[in-house]
């Protein structure tokens, strides 16, 4: 079965989420700000399946504080979502990761053309494989 691009991206966020709020309940955070960040981050959850488009902005702007606020964390962002909400989260992205994104998304959009199903997951294991498998030889 597969999964719509945007419950993919729901489900890293909420495992990132997790992840943050297991921050605060270890106590090595802030309370306070952290508290208020959880609340934003809440709304983005809350947003972001009624209007995608408009939550890319408050996104962008969470995906990249996390990054800098937390940066013991930083390392277990999902790479799917700086892709997925770009703008300056694409600066946390090495070159060679934003050009297999970028390979991933014509893929998508070649399949997507000729109604076609696409896993991103799926797809991008593939890909990873490939790419791994062009720099042995």
């Amino acid at each position: 079965m597969t999964v719509s691009a945007l419950e993919h991206h729901l489900a890293l966020l909420r495992h990132l989420r997790n992840i943050l709020g297991a921050l605060g309940e270890a106590e090595q955070v802030p309370e306070e700000s952290h508290a208020l960040f959880l609340e934003r981050f809440d709304e983005l959850l809350e947003q972001l399946p009624q209007d995608p488009v408009q939550s890319q902005y408050l996104g962008q702007d969470l995906i990249c504080q996390t990054i800098q606020r937390y940066p013991q964390i930083a390392h277990l962002v999902p790479r799917d979502l700086l892709w997925f909400f770009g703008g300056d989260c694409l600066h946390f992205m090495p070159d060679e990761e934003i050009e297999l994104y970028q390979q991933l998304e014509e893929r998508r959009f070649e399949a997507e053309e000729n109604d076609e199903p696409f896993d991103w997951v799926q797809e991008k294991q593939l890909l990873a494989l490939q790419v791994d498998q062009a720099s042995r030889h």
